[in-house]
């Protein structure tokens, strides 16, 4: 939604302030350099990157113009789920969760928190770790490793959609310059026309330059920013489940566990110690 308000904002300024000052917003509509911007750009973002990254790259964008899921209900939610198997772990012991956590789209522990499920990516990696937790051959040193190599991957994968973006939006004041130079050689071929007609293609020309640069800096570029932030906040929520099961093989209680996991996440989402007290206890 900030991203639609953002683009409001931008053209309401530009333009606005263009038609203001005298200008006559028509003639910046010139489609033909929106085409060759445009399909320059797209060309170039085909070369440049393997199929993977397109793929990953397309299915990232629509992700901007929603907001965050990673709210502090969401935290809440994930923390008690933490706290249930675990404390389901201290009473009946490691074998107790096996079921749980080879079908935990079947299991009624984890069907309680639905919005912690549908996040398959955090479901794995949780179950996956609870499973080494259960066979007993890995001590918490090498866990932790272990985890750490995961997140650090998920993390560059994650990364793979800004780093596209930013690079398309570094190109295009380049494509812009190119259409201004393709305007600019029409009108050099049309030199002999009267100097009113020859100044229409030069404003034709300068608007190659004009598009390239304002579609960079305000429409494109930033959109990689927001895909780097939405990153950094899914990558929370493997450190919560990383620092809450590292306390949990160090042999602390679920619920100073589950206060573990709760320090390391963001100011801004966290939730207090009893406001995370309270959510446990409604779960139960």
């Amino acid at each position: 939604m900030l991203v639609i308000l953002g683009y409001i904002v931008v053209c309401a300024c530009v333009f606005g302030g263009f038609a203001y000052s005298g200008g006559h917003l028509g003639s910046l509509w010139q489609p033909v350099e929106l085409v060759m911007i445009g399909g320059a750009a797209l060309g170039a973002f085909f070369v440049g990157n393997t199929m993977k990254s397109v793929k990953a790259t397309m299915q990232a964008l629509p992700s901007v113009f929603k907001g965050s899921q990673y709210t502090k209900d969401m935290y809440m939610e994930l923390m008690a789920l933490q706290f249930d198997v675990l404390s389901k772990v201290r009473k009946e012991g490691l074998m107790s969760i096996e079921g749980d956590i080879e079908a935990p789209e079947a299991s009624p522990l984890f069907s309680k928190y639905p919005a912690v499920l549908a996040d398959h990516h955090i479901i794995e990696f949780m179950t996956d770790y609870l499973r080494l937790m259960v066979s007993g051959n890995m001590d918490a040193m090498q866990i932790e490793n272990l985890m750490d190599n995961e997140i650090e991957t998920h993390h560059h994968e994650g990364a793979i959609p800004a780093h596209c973006i930013s690079k398309l939006g570094d190109g295009l004041p380049a494509f812009g310059i190119v259409a201004a130079v393709m305007g600019v050689v029409h009108t050099m071929e049309s030199v002999g026309i009267p100097p009113a007609e020859l100044g229409i293609l030069i404003a034709k020309a300068l608007v190659g330059t004009f598009l390239g640069i304002l579609l960079a800096y305000a429409f494109v570029t930033p959109l990689a920013s927001v895909l780097e932030q939405k990153l950094e906040e899914s990558t929370k929520m493997f450190q919560c489940v990383k620092v809450t099961l590292l306390a949990s093989l160090n042999g602390y209680a679920p619920a100073l566990a589950v206060e573990f996991g709760r320090k390391v996440l963001y100011s801004t989402e966290r939730p207090s110690f009893a406001e995370l007290e309270e959510h446990i206890k409604k779960k139960k």
